[in-house]
Formats: structure tokens, sequence, C-alpha cells
């Protein structure tokens, strides 16, 4: 069993051999050592160039090594090259192992990823689902009127107001959403149920953060209705814990319907939304 200091002298005899350009059997026959001895005592030691194959992957192997000495890890010195990460590991294994990210380095190259992930990404699939969306779109065609009174039924039992037994209503047609294309939709509705323009009054429901008059603008020119039969805004109080997504330029808050004298166009609703539904409700034929 050799001491330290034998061994210390050991390395430093195979360093200065290795370093006047002998080989490794040479070393251990002139040592007297085997492979055991002989490995640990030359770690770190770069080989000579002589012993490197003239092969074309000598200059990629170079290069890996300039770039695992840069910090590079396999995966990205892999990438760089083009090569596997196996031949990688072979030409670097021998130099000092880089340090393990840390926490917050770790999270940012994970979000990269990730970021140029969806970039490549999501092109790819919103085309993918825009074209679903196109070919329904092509399937409905050009809607009918019957079409549009029971489509515009539901509509308005989804999001108009309705009589309840705890709480009774005259039956006025009162319809409201912050959907523009929803709102000429049931507009278009009216139209082919004979309500005529005049009979509407609007009012725009908002909060009181937003740009109120632009709201009212923009409602103003979708339905083209003239400003006389657009009442003054209901302002919701903005409530600064509560966190909206419902902010910026395109938010216009919520537009109200409501039709004058409209208990029988109600009543026509309800039976017409009534009649969709328990037809749905009948299930397939066999």
């Amino acid at each position: 069993m050799r001491t330290r200091e034998q061994l210390l002298e050991l390395r430093e005899q195979a360093l200065a051999l290795r370093r006047a350009g002998k080989s490794r059997r040479e070393i251990k026959e002139m040592l007297g050592v085997g492979n055991s001895t002989l490995n640990p005592a030359l770690r770190g030691e770069p080989a000579p160039l002589w012993t490197l194959r003239p092969m074309a992957k000598d200059e990629l192997r170079l290069k890996a090594r300039e770039l695992r000495a840069s910090g590079c890890t396999y995966d990205e010195i892999a990438a760089e090259l083009g090569v596997s990460k196996g031949s990688v590991s072979l030409w670097v294994r021998d130099m000092p192992r880089r340090g393990r990210l840390s926490y917050e380095e770790f999270r940012k190259r994970n979000a990269e990823g990730v970021a140029r992930y969806w970039a490549a990404e999501r092109p790819v699939r919103e085309a993918r689902l825009q074209q679903i969306s196109d070919g329904a779109a092509a399937q409905i065609g050009e809607l009918s009127e019957r079409e549009i009174v029971i489509a515009g039924a539901i509509a308005y039992w989804c999001e108009g107001t309705k009589s309840k037994p705890y709480r009774p209503r005259k039956g006025t047609v009162v319809f409201i959403n912050s959907d523009p294309g929803l709102i000429r939709f049931f507009l278009r509705f009216l139209k082919v149920t004979d309500v005529t323009p005049e009979r509407l009054i609007c009012r725009v429901h908002i909060h009181e953060s937003a740009d109120v008059d632009s709201a009212q603008q923009f409602w103003h020119e979708l339905t083209g209705l003239p400003e006389d039969q657009f009442r003054e805004p209901t302002l919701k109080r903005h409530n600064p814990k509560t966190v909206r997504k419902n902010t910026g330029e395109d938010y216009r808050g919520c537009l109200i319907i409501s039709v004058r004298q409209s208990a029988g166009l109600y009543r026509q609703i309800e039976g017409w939304a009534s009649a969709a539904m328990a037809g749905a409700g009948s299930g397939p034929e066999p």
C-alpha cells in the first residue's frame, strides 16, 4: 500500500513522462504500475496531440471541448455541433463538470424553452382550429327567417330577462350582452319579428373606471340607432380589490336593449324557445 507521499511522487513522474511524449503503455512499463494506479496519476492531464487520430471529427472534438470550457451542457453542445450526446460525452468527460444551475436560472431557461416551443406551435394550432371554424361556418350558410327566429329565441332565453315564479314580470323583452356579434344578431332577429327600430331603447352598462363616452359611441354606431334612443349609461362602481380581465381599449361594457310594448313578443319568444328545446330533447328517431 503506497503512502500519500509515494502517490504524489508517482504522479509527478507519470506526468513528466506523459509530457515527454511517452505512451501510457511505456509509462506503465517504466514505473512498474498498472491501470488502476496510472489512471488516477494522469487524471486531468490532456492526451498528447499525437494520440489524436487524424479523423474528420477531430475538429468537432476540439470545438466540443471549447464549448464545454465555456460552460455549455452536453445537450447544448450536441445541438450546436449536430452530433450525438454520446459522442460529446466521449470527447469532454475528462473536463470539469459544470456547476448545477440555480433555481432562478433553471426557471428562466425553462420559461425560455416553453416560449420557443409555443412560438412555433401556436400558429400551427391556430391555423388548424381556424380551418375547423371555417368549415363549420360553411355548413351553416345563409339562414332562413325561420332559422333566425329559432336561434334568436334561444339566444334570448340564454341572455334576456325572463319572468320567474318568485319574480313575476310584465313580459317586457330586455336583452343584454357584451358581444357585438350577438347584439347585431339580436337586432336582426327583432327585424324579422317585425319590431320597428323606434320601439327600441338602449342603455350601456359599464364600470365607472372605463371610457364611458367611447363605449357609448361604439354601441351607437354598431346599432345605427339615433342618440335619443340611448339613455344615460348605468355605471358599476369600481372595486380596486377586484382583479378584472375586462379592461383596456376593447372593453365597452354591455348593451341593454329594451323593446317597448313587447308583452306579446315576449310570449312568442317563450313559445319559440320552448318548442325548440322540446324538439331537442326528443332524441333521434330509431
